[in-house]
């Protein structure tokens, strides 16, 4: 049985486990006030090129996303994100659940356009409703596009003409990466602050929060303590992070999976299938014939998106860092079987 649900069933890659196995017994302080997060702080912001920004661990992306937003805003303040955005989708409200709205705008391919921040600007004039003042875009988005470092130039342009912050969702930053995202140093030149996501790429669990903008740092933890994201155990957060920014595993675990899912897409579109999005990163988004789905049940395991059309339903297939490749060859090779049945 090979799964294709998500890129966070497995634990973590070995080299993390190695660093949390050396270092179990060696004493730490606790609340991420060690030694370990403050190397792994300081690698991030030599990787970003940026010296003076904060860097907190947190364990979890919504956690993350909710703990920034709710120290970020004030409480008449609103998070402008894609109708697909993972805030707004994917995490119960939670940004509701500070206090404040998030309002939904159309995508471009599951991505925010200045013009579609414009509009919502324009849409909420006055104190009678809330005042929009962070945008949120995530890399990857969720359904598997990918901003460039021009997109978001683009879209920094119009926060500043705006008056908005701009945050970063980084829960799959390393496959937008690898396939041709904005990198770490642009991501510091343009975003307020954002996230790089450690659970979806090797890490047993664990989010670094970047905070750049000055104005978004002072009490920062204050509000993480009281929203219940200071682990006691944060050493084990800064360990997990120093091993995977070391000699370019966090690159090279995403490009493999990128790989392996382009190799999914090509050999599912070579067999005459269509995809909902058009993805280049580790999610890929297929539409298939029920009776074919039905026979490959219990074989592998997918997410379902909904159908499309009678008949036919659309399938989100994720790989990830620990992916074997003869998983590929095996789902490929079934369809094949099937549709030429």
């Amino acid at each position: 049985m090979y799964r294709f649900t998500n890129d966070y069933s497995e634990g973590a890659h070995p080299d993390l486990l190695a660093a949390i196995a050396a270092t179990n017994t060696e004493g730490n302080s606790g609340y991420g006030c060690d030694g370990h997060c403050a190397e792994a702080g300081a690698r991030i912001r030599e990787l970003c090129a940026a010296p003076d920004a904060d860097v907190h661990f947190l364990v979890g992306g919504t956690q993350t996303n909710m703990t920034a937003v709710a120290a970020f805003l004030r409480p008449h303040e609103a998070v402008i994100a894609a109708s697909t955005g993972h805030v707004c989708v994917h995490e119960t409200g939670a940004i509701e659940a500070t206090g404040h709205k998030c309002v939904a705008a159309p995508g471009e391919n599951g991505k925010l356009t200045p013009d579609a921040v414009r509009a919502v600007c324009a849409a909420h004039p006055d104190e009678h409703m809330v005042k929009p003042r962070l945008v949120y875009v995530s890399n990857t988005t969720e359904i598997g596009t990918v901003y460039t470092e021009e997109e978001l130039a683009a879209l920094r342009a119009a926060c500043d003409e705006l008056g908005l912050y701009l945050y970063l969702d980084g829960a799959r930053l390393g496959c937008a990466i690898a396939a041709g995202g904005a990198g770490f140093e642009a991501l510091a030149r343009l975003c307020d602050a954002f996230s790089i996501g450690g659970t979806k790429n090797g890490a047993l669990f664990g989010e670094a929060l970047v905070i750049v903008n000055d104005a978004l740092k002072p009490d920062f933890r204050w509000v993480l303590k009281q929203r219940g994201g200071m682990l006691a155990k944060g050493w084990l957060l800064g360990v997990q992070f120093d091993a995977l920014l070391k000699n370019d595993l966090y690159l090279s675990l995403a490009r493999h999976a990128n790989e392996l899912a382009l190799r999914l897409r090509d050999g599912i579109m070579a067999l005459g299938y269509v995809f909902s999005s058009p993805s280049t990163t580790n999610q890929q988004f297929p539409v298939l014939p029920d009776a074919v789905l039905d026979e490959m049940r219990g074989e592998f395991h997918w997410e379902e998106m909904g159908s499309p059309a009678p008949g036919m339903t659309n399938i989100r297939l994720v790989t990830s860092w620990a992916t074997p490749p003869q998983a590929v060859d095996a789902f490929l090779a079934r369809l094949e079987e099937l549709t030429k049945a």
